[in-house]
């Protein structure tokens, strides 16, 4: 059975007029964000995805790599995908999450017994009474392989919801699947999931987070940021930066299988969201590889000067084990004993 905590919707506690969040929810006082706007914010060239797709554009794909290098995450232009879309996407999100609870929960990530399941609409899930609680809610859904989808988890209302998460969902593959993201290491029919993510407006931000510090179980994740509220942070050189508000850019995260995979030469950064006084939205796909298939570092960047770091894991083992670390807030690599030595060490 899943724990109490479960079924307690962060949107409903919001809007109860509370002066400060349940202590469910309350961080230790050294691990709560400064809050006000306090962090630096990061500051990187966009790259463009158009750029890199021309032969010979050298300019472009040393961007790609320096970004990749030093930040693990990148901002996307040439995308191609229209304003209008995005605009829409965001709007059928928000108004799903505007719904009445009774609504949504035809939706929700509990079984008819019970059970916790990783798909659907609710918070992530708890495990036990001392577990921290982030201040959020979400959707998340399977959206390929399409014949994986469990559609009865897709919502009906509002009714343009699922055509447009659909239409999203193939313009980022052009995106995404493009050989210098993803390539011949992930196989033909790469699994994504959307996350639509939904932060409540919070009475003390400095006391909470809205999404806990992690790495992505991806390969590769690809964010559709909320177009005017920023809250995302990633940890770079001990400090929290901010990552900015990007309007129509995506961004383009580095997940833990990329890092597997390149053998640490590029690392999946750690991050979290910051809350405010404002409603934010987020809509995120994570990109993994086909289930059956295994992570390992790839044979080309393995030699005498650089052994393996990692140990070769069956992707879905990896998968299933990033739930029990994310509960902790602990790094997937970390908790599955990826690492053959400590990366940091051997690097």
């Amino acid at each position: 059975m899943v724990h109490q905590a479960q079924g307690q919707l962060v949107q409903e506690l919001a809007t109860g007029g509370l002066p400060a969040p349940p202590s469910r929810y309350v961080l230790r006082e050294e691990d709560r964000p400064t809050g006000g706007g306090a962090a630096p914010e990061l500051e990187f060239p966009p790259v463009d995805v158009r750029r890199l797709a021309e032969p010979g554009d050298t300019d472009e794909a040393a961007k790609l790599q320096a970004a990749l290098q030093s930040w693990g995450l990148f901002a996307v232009t040439g995308h191609g995908m229209p304003e209008a879309l995005l605009d829409d996407i965001r709007e059928v999100a928000r108004e799903f999450f505007h719904l009445p609870s009774k609504e949504k929960l035809k939706y929700a990530n509990q079984t008819e017994g019970g059970e916790f399941q990783n798909e659907g609409y609710g918070t992530d899930r708890v495990d036990t009474d001392e577990q921290i609680l982030d201040w959020c809610d979400r959707l998340y859904l399977q959206v390929q392989p399409e014949d994986a989808r469990q559609l009865r988890l897709w919502p009906d209302h509002p009714p343009s919801l699922g055509n447009l998460l659909h239409e999203y969902t193939l313009r980022s593959e052009q995106v995404a699947k493009q050989d210098f993201f993803v390539g011949r290491h992930v196989g033909e029919k790469v699994a994504t999931y959307a996350r639509l993510t939904y932060y409540p407006p919070c009475p003390r931000p400095d006391l909470v987070h809205g999404l806990k510090p992690h790495t992505d179980n991806s390969v590769i994740t690809t964010l559709l940021l909320d177009r005017d509220v920023g809250g995302l942070q990633v940890l770079k050189d001990g400090r929290w930066v901010d990552v900015p508000v990007l309007g129509y850019d995506l961004l383009v995260v580095v997940g833990d299988e990329m890092e597997i995979m390149s053998n640490a030469v590029f690392r999946a950064p750690t991050h979290r969201v910051v809350t405010s006084h404002r409603e934010r939205m987020s809509l995120v796909l994570f990109y993994q590889p086909e289930p059956h298939r295994d992570l390992q570092p790839a044979e080309e960047l393995v030699d005498d000067a650089r052994p393996a770091l990692y140990k070769k894991l069956n992707v879905k083992t990896f998968a299933d084990g990033f739930w029990d670390a994310f509960a902790l807030g602990e790094p997937t690599i970390t908790t599955s004993m990826a690492r053959v030595v400590d990366k940091e060490a051997a690097a």
